[in-house]
């Protein structure tokens, strides 16, 4: 399952509605839906996260929280390692054959991590995205 499609089916059930009922009102199969909670599409389209705003009516940072998770919601990730480290294409590696034998707690971490930005290198900042240093004094 995705975030998003997590986050749909949770509205979803907050709400009384049948994935049959939501497939009709958004103009998509049942099929799709189910397809797209369980992880088993694609990253949804902008037009079709819209549309999921306003059938559920949601607004402000609710709306935004699913934007986000949509975005979040590509089942199938290329990480691409050209022109990195040897190290970055192992870890790389490593993460795809291990991810599925996670626990919760791990994949917090990991993802804590990634979000304070404390990645290798001089600068602090991922190589990719390295540019000029960034004044890290207001932390």
């Amino acid at each position: 399952m995705t975030p998003f499609g997590e986050a749909i089916r949770r509205l979803r059930a907050e709400r009384g509605i049948t994935q049959r009922q939501m497939a009709s009102a958004l103009g998509v199969s049942p099929a799709y839906l189910s397809a797209l909670e369980h992880g088993n599409r694609s990253e949804p389209s902008w037009e079709f996260v819209q549309r999921v705003i306003g059938y559920f009516n949601i607004i402000w940072d609710e709306a935004e929280e699913l934007q986000m998770l949509a975005g979040l919601s590509r089942p199938k990730v290329v990480i691409n390692t050209s022109g990195l480290t040897p190290k970055a294409t192992e870890v790389a590696n490593k993460l795809a054959t291990a991810i599925g034998r996670l626990d919760a707690p791990t994949l917090q971490e990991i993802e804590a991590l990634i979000d304070r930005g404390n990645f290798s290198g001089e600068s602090g900042q991922h190589p990719r995205t390295a540019q000029a240093p960034k004044d890290r004094s207001r932390r």
